[in-house]
């Protein structure tokens, strides 16, 4: 009978009692499946008692079953941890093996090899305090960490448990580590595409600023010559159709018209010469970054002092870009700064040139506000540099651009 009955697939979990007489019948009732036996003649109360034993025994195996299938099927390493023990590993199920290299039985019951022995060394302290904090406050955890597996490779994991805290101030921890390297890794790939994908549609924006100012600027060169240095000119060459008739009837006329030819040919020199320092200083071009600065603080309405400029030749790009941020921040000192002095800063500091200038004005100025710190910052964005302005309302303003020389010197 208790053959057929532990063959019957309706058995499932249920505890198998057997009541048999004294002797060997107990005996063979145990060896063909039953899980416990009763002498007749019995209590009412060894009965009950007996049953109730069975109960718990058979929810018990059912509840094995049951997480037995779990560690199987679900995705993932299923782990019970003892911190109290030196988060010695009471259960771990075998995808730890897939997931770390090492094999289970490497960590039951091992102080040496736990779930924090293959942490990154990195994030240990780390998951440490966060494990802590959770035991502390009784709530779940979620981490992502790194684990260093058995051949040396890291790997992502997501572990997400319970703590479960016991009598005599034990503390467990339960839980389940799942793989996310891939997925780890397909998001830094997303984020990279995002950010590249910004950065090209900021320098794309950035080009047409650029181009827009330029035919701005060619316009306004355009204009200024035709009102300036042209009309000048044009003006000149009547005069000097006139001054031949003059000449022609009175030749003790000469002298006068020439002095005055030269005075105009002069005044019209020298407008040019204006115009062009707004296209590109010859100083700059000729002799570098550090006469061309020296130029523009001599030019400058406010003192100003130039506490440091690089001797050396840099790349064109780079010394141009620098050149224009001091000019621009000067003229805004001029314009609207209100400040008695500025100090002009240029250093080459770990890889990257930095441009600094800084003045003792009312400061609040709004680096978005105006065409003239919009134009610098796309110049600086096109040498892969910053452009970062700090103006506290009453305390000045200091403008600093970071170009990197690498970046520039092969533009």
């Amino acid at each position: 009978m208790c053959e057929a009955l532990c063959d019957d697939p309706r058995r499932e979990e249920a505890w198998l009692l057997a009541i048999a007489t004294k002797g060997r019948l107990a005996d063979a009732a145990l060896k063909a499946g039953a899980d416990d036996y009763l002498h007749r003649p019995f209590t009412r109360g060894e009965l009950l008692a007996r049953a109730r034993a069975g109960l718990r025994a058979a929810q018990q195996r059912a509840d094995d079953k049951l997480v037995r299938a779990l560690m199987i099927h679900v995705p993932g390493a299923i782990y019970r941890s003892a911190w109290h023990n030196d988060h010695a590993l009471e259960l771990i199920s075998d995808e730890i093996e897939r997931i770390s290299g090492y094999p289970p039985h490497n960590f039951i019951a091992s102080r040496r090899r736990t779930i924090m022995s293959i942490i990154h060394p990195d994030d240990r302290a780390a998951v440490l305090a966060a494990a802590e904090e959770a035991g502390r406050r009784g709530e779940p955890f979620e981490f992502e960490y790194r684990i260093v597996r058995a051949d040396g490779e890291a790997r992502w994991v997501l572990d997400r448990g319970q703590p479960v805290p016991g009598p005599g101030g034990r503390l467990w921890m339960d839980g389940a580590i799942v793989d996310i390297t891939d997925r780890r890794a397909a998001e830094e790939s997303l984020r990279a595409q995002e950010i590249e994908q910004a950065r090209t549609e900021e320098l794309r924006a950035s080009r047409v600023r650029i181009v827009q100012a330029a035919d701005a600027a060619r316009r306004r060169i355009e204009r200024d010559l035709h009102d300036g240095a042209q009309q000048r000119l044009v003006s000149l060459a009547l005069e000097v159709r006139m001054a031949r008739a003059q000449v022609e009837k009175d030749p003790s006329q000469a002298p006068a018209f020439l002095e005055r030819f030269g005075a105009e040919l002069l005044e019209a020199s020298a407008e040019l010469r204006e115009l062009a320092r707004g296209i590109h200083p010859a100083v700059l071009t000729e002799r570098g970054l550090s006469p061309a600065i020296a130029a523009l603080a001599a030019r400058a309405p406010v003192p100003v002092e130039v506490l440091d400029v690089p001797a050396d030749r840099l790349a064109e790009a780079l010394e141009t870009t620098a050149y224009f941020t001091v000019a621009e921040a000067l003229t805004n000192v001029a314009k609207y700064a209100g400040a008695t002095g500025a100090t002009v800063r240029v250093a080459c500091e770990d890889g990257a040139l930095v441009v600094e200038v800084q003045d003792d004005g009312v400061g609040g100025a709004d680096a978005g506000g105006g065409s003239g710190l919009s134009g610098l910052a796309d110049r600086v964005a096109s040498c892969d540099g910053s452009l970062e302005v700090q103006s506290p309302p009453g305390e000045g303003t200091l403008v600093r651009a970071v170009l990197p020389m690498r970046v520039a010197s092969g533009a």
